[in-house]
């Protein structure tokens, strides 16, 4: 702003006539403005692309109409079609060319105004005020759609985020699109556990020492005490932990070290989120403030629905593990071994189960997936398998056992389904008897290096279909009964039948013994699975 309080502006003034354009220009610095003369189109020309290549294009072009070597309307229409100087407010002057009809083309070729000279020097200034007034007012409107363009496709970075640490980086590279620097996010969580994320790589040598974190966190959590909503502040470099920025400032007045943070929480007892710039970054107008803490509100919404997810997935996988045994009781005459790999930490809950219990007619092993994968399903999954151990205290019968459990999931869980496979062993004589709901069937595997599947099928459990009766085999001391949930073998994108081949064909070949069986098939199929993995093996011993 000048001394008159009008806005300071550049104006090119392009007219051949010598006296003309410096009377234009006098015209227009008495009311503040800065004036760029030309003689012609090219020079206009020239210097538009100078100015152009040095991010200094005037505000307002005020072009003579009849110049010697381009008309001005074609200068115009030259102008709005260069991507550079398409933005460029011209307006034509002529004190010949002033009928209404040289208006409409002054006008149809792109111009915002059109003076008739000679004019009131007031009538001048006011023409140039008013088409610099309205460009300002376009350009601000396009980089606000701009920004909030940036902000929603960012907001749907966030709310895609899977996890804590994921959601931080978006929010932190959001941030620091918004800001135009480099930027930093923080959830802190209910543990005190805080989730980084950084907008730009940084060398190892320049990350924050070990205690950066704990001090972010006990920072985060002062400003939001008793709070929720959006708080905005500057953190002097002495209560800001260093190594999140490069302590590098835009010019030697400006501070270093410290961070600008906009800090949000959704609700009292929510995670509270932090975005943080260093304090030497031009944040800009007050509309990139708010942005800002839109970006952080939006976080901080994600982050309270993110962490539930977190506490409830903890609570689930520690109901379900801790129902699973860790050492499956053995049977007289006969050999189970059991192997369980949790799916990895950033996964969603499984519902895979197993068990071998004694029954008054032999050994029942038990392997299963409730369909699902929440905490509901790990609950349903230790509800099935005590329901099962009940069960086998006066029954043996694998069909009956199923008919039973399927009566129990459809009274107390009638939205839950399961894959279930039992199979009732006689370790004196080897007789089998399978009876299977939905499940991968069980694997006959002989020392001779030959595996076939047995022939056992069913519906899923929880449907309340006919059982069809046991498939019935008799297993011998050279044979190994392997029961797998599909979590071991199932691929995105592979087929399930050609999953179970090569699961065959590699059960052939593995070691003798039932351990060295579970073991090889880990080692085969068990890496970076996204679904829990259990595997059963049986074989008899005969007995004493």
């Amino acid at each position: 702003m000048n001394a008159n309080g009008k806005a300071d502006t550049t104006v090119l003034v392009v007219d051949d006539v010598a006296a003309s354009r410096y009377a234009l220009g006098e015209v227009l610095r008495r009311d503040g403005h800065d004036v760029v003369l030309v003689a012609s189109a090219a020079e206009a020309l020239a210097e538009l692309d100078a100015r152009g290549r040095a991010g200094t294009l005037p505000d307002v072009a005020l072009v003579d109409v009849g110049l010697p070597d381009m008309s001005g309307f074609d200068l115009c229409r030259r102008l709005k079609e260069s991507p550079p100087t398409a933005a460029l407010p011209v307006v034509h002057f002529s004190a010949v060319k002033v009928a209404p009809a040289d208006r409409c083309l002054g006008l149809d070729a792109g111009g915002e105004a059109y003076l008739t000279v000679p004019a009131e020097p007031e009538e001048i200034q006011a023409v140039v005020r008013a088409v610099a007034r309205g460009a300002r007012h376009r350009s601000d409107a396009e980089t606000e759609a701009g920004n909030l363009t940036l902000l929603a496709e960012t907001i749907l970075d966030v709310q895609s985020a899977r996890c804590p640490s994921e959601l931080a980086h978006a929010a932190a590279v959001g941030a620091g699109r918004l800001t135009g620097g480099p930027a930093v996010a923080f959830i802190v969580g209910d543990d005190g556990a805080v989730h980084r994320g950084l907008s730009r790589r940084r060398a190892a040598a320049t990350l924050p020492d070990d205690g950066a974190h704990d001090a972010v966190a006990r920072l985060v959590l002062r400003t939001m005490a008793g709070r929720v909503g959006i708080r905005d502040t500057v953190v002097p470099a002495p209560l800001w932990p260093p190594g999140f920025f490069h302590a590098v400032p835009l010019d030697d007045t400006s501070p270093t070290g410290g961070a600008r943070i906009t800090v949000a929480r959704s609700r009292e007892g929510c995670a509270p989120v932090c975005l943080a710039v260093p304090s030497y970054t031009p944040v800009g107008d007050p509309g990139t403030a708010r942005l800002v803490g839109r970006l952080a509100h939006a976080t901080a919404l994600a982050a309270e629905r993110l962490l539930m997810y977190e506490m409830e997935r903890h609570i689930a996988l520690t109901l379900q593990r801790s129902f699973l045994p860790t050492h499956v009781p053995q049977a007289p005459g006969t050999e189970v071994v059991v192997r369980y790999e949790p799916a990895s930490s950033d996964t969603e809950i499984g519902g895979d189960f197993y068990a071998a219990l004694p029954t008054p007619a032999g050994v029942l092993t038990a392997i299963g997936d409730v369909v699902g994968h929440s905490l509901e399903a790990a609950t349903v999954m230790v509800e099935i398998r005590h329901a099962l151990r009940a069960y086998c205290v006066d029954e043996s019968d694998p069909r009956t056992l199923a008919h039973r459990l399927d009566k129990m999931l459809q009274r107390y869980h009638p939205d839950a389904t399961t894959t279930l496979c039992l199979a009732l062993v006689d370790p004196a004589t080897g007789r089998t008897r399978v009876a299977n709901a939905g499940h991968i069937p069980p694997l006959i595997v002989d020392d001779a290096g030959t595996a076939k599947y047995l022939k056992a099928s069913g519906p899923l459990l929880g449907l309340g279909l006919d059982r069809p009766p046991p498939t019935e085999t008799v297993l011998r001391r050279t044979d190994r009964l392997l029961m797998v949930t599909d979590g071991l073998i199932e691929t995105r994108g592979t087929d399930l039948a050609a999953s179970m081949e090569h699961l065959r064909g590699v059960a052939a070949d593995a070691p003798l013994g039932v351990a060295a069986l579970c073991d090889t098939l880990l080692a085969c199929f068990g890496h970076d699975s996204d679904d829990d993995m259990a595997l059963l093996a049986l074989r008899l011993t005969g007995l004493d």
